[in-house]
């Protein structure tokens, strides 16, 4: 045999261990990018690829930036946390202290007091059961129950969360309109859960002076069904508007400030998500994704 074809048959061998090789890798390094992309989605960011190629370092460091984002908004959630929960906190501390103070100090040698002691008293209790209060509501928002799914159709599940919305609608004097892009639209979800924050959108546009609520309903391109809820009601102040999901943050005198925060933490146990698409003074859009 000529030696240019053995040297010929040799390339050829190569190319070929070469391109299997190649496919692979190429192979491996999808299923690492796959692997990666769930864990992303799933916020699990204990992972790290072993072997030392540049492709590896490359999914690393961006494992890495990710973990970086979440560390700074996990602190800067917590930090605002904190500072609404102190406000608050001392809120009501604050007039129990001073009350208490001036009630020990006006009491003489015999007993007496220029203060009226039981009123005193009274708001003392009084402001101690608001505490309470605003404590127990905490735990309601850390103590969300572990979502019971089961098949809902869209259709059928708004049906029912109009109607037990209708007479407060009747009496402000609004209407409620839903569709749907597909027909038999379902989700898979906690059917009381997902009523207690649709409900809480709809009263919240209603306290808003909406007077027209509409829902529709559409799956994406990422196979997501989602669920819109747009009002006209009175706009969500900008600087409000990146604030309203933090527990106890409202905008209302009489708000608790926990029905968002709470919708959230059960779209997040459903492996979802809500958002606040926009607020302006035509329209506000809420935005439920369920997966």
């Amino acid at each position: 045999m000529p030696v240019w074809s053995i040297i010929l048959i040799a390339l050829a061998a190569a190319l070929l261990v070469w391109l299997a090789a190649s496919f692979h890798t190429r192979r491996k390094d999808i299923k690492k990018v796959a692997y990666m992309m769930d864990a992303l989605e799933d916020g699990e960011l204990n992972f790290r690829f072993q072997e030392k190629n540049k492709f590896n370092r490359t999914l690393n460091r961006i494992r890495t930036i990710f973990e970086k984002q979440r560390q700074a908004h996990e602190q800067d959630s917590w930090t605002k946390l904190i500072r609404v929960l102190t406000h608050e906190i001392m809120n009501t501390v604050s007039p129990i202290a001073s009350l208490s103070d001036a009630m020990a100090k006006s009491v003489d040698d015999k007993g007496h007091s220029e203060l009226d002691i039981k009123a005193g008293l009274e708001t003392i209790s009084d402001s101690s059961k608001n505490l309470i209060d605003f404590v127990q509501t905490y735990r309601q928002l850390t103590g969300v129950a572990k979502p019971i799914r089961k098949a809902l159709d869209i259709q059928e599940f708004m049906d029912q969360v109009f109607a037990l919305n209708s007479e407060l609608a009747a009496s402000s004097g609004a209407q409620f309109t839903f569709s749907a892009k597909e027909p038999d639209l379902m989700i898979y979800a906690d059917e009381g859960q997902i009523s207690q924050i649709l409900i809480n959108l709809i009263k919240n546009a209603l306290q808003a002076g909406a007077r027209h609520i509409e829902v529709n309903a559409f799956q994406n391109q990422n196979d997501e069904v989602v669920v819109r809820v747009a009002n006209d009601g009175e706009q969500i102040p900008e600087s409000a508007q990146e604030q309203i999901f933090i527990p106890f943050y409202t905008t209302k005198k009489e708000g608790s400030g926990i029905g968002l925060s709470l919708a959230r933490q059960i779209m997040r146990n459903h492996n979802g998500s809500i958002e606040l698409l926009g607020s302006d003074a035509q329209k506000t859009i809420f935005e439920l994704r369920f997966r």
